[in-house]
């Protein structure tokens, strides 16, 4: 008789067991390498800028997180003898809330603050002058974020960014997580804001 409950025990905590494996935790950091594109709407019609980010959230309470990031990156183009080097830099720190729409699916809700740092340099025949533009702004998102399988996530999210230096511009993101173990995982998404789209893969600890 013993036996027989404990092997039911057993058998009703492996769902449970599951379920623990397959949620989605709302406290982790992340680190990785990105890719901005902009579009400039002239000769120079795409800047394409590479470096690096970092990232986080962290959970405080059963359905709300908050959350940051830094991004900086750089590059040059050339054209008719004119070259162009230019830095952005994005900061953004947030408050999440989310809301369970089944046992792999959450509901998100997003808003934050962003700030774009843009500093463009221009050189000609020994010549040089420089331009540099910042950006504040807020940012409302919804979305969904789920768990396809045990080792795999997905996000998808859409919204808005406005500010008083800006019209109101669409921003978006979408991504994945393939988990090695519970802790560490490969991360790659794609962001958009307006005219940058943002390309970014990394490592990310969750706890």
């Amino acid at each position: 008789m013993r036996k027989t409950l404990i092997v039911a025990a057993l058998l009703a905590a492996c769902p449970l067991a599951a379920h623990a494996n397959d949620a989605l935790s709302y406290t982790y950091a992340e680190a990785g390498l990105t890719r901005a594109e902009l579009d400039q709407g002239d000769d120079f019609s795409t800047l394409k800028a590479n470096g690096g980010y970092l990232r986080g959230s962290y959970a405080l309470t059963g359905a709300t997180y908050v959350f940051g990031g830094f991004t900086r990156v750089s590059d040059s183009e050339s054209a008719y003898g004119i070259k162009l080097e230019g830095d952005l830099d994005q900061y953004e720190l947030g408050l999440g809330w989310h809301m369970p729409m089944s046992d792999r699916v959450d509901f998100l809700a997003e808003a934050a603050y962003v700030r774009l740092d843009l500093t463009i340099k221009a050189s000609y025949m020994g010549y040089s002058a420089r331009e540099s533009d910042a950006l504040n702004a807020g940012r409302v998102s919804l979305g969904l974020r789920g768990t396809p399988s045990a080792r795999t996530e997905a996000w998808v999210k859409a919204g808005a960014m406005d500010g008083s230096d800006m019209d109101s511009e669409f921003v978006g993101s979408l991504g994945g997580q393939f988990k090695f173990n519970p802790t560490w995982g490969l991360v790659g998404d794609i962001n958009w804001i307006g005219d940058v789209t943002q390309y970014s893969v990394g490592v990310r600890a969750s706890f």
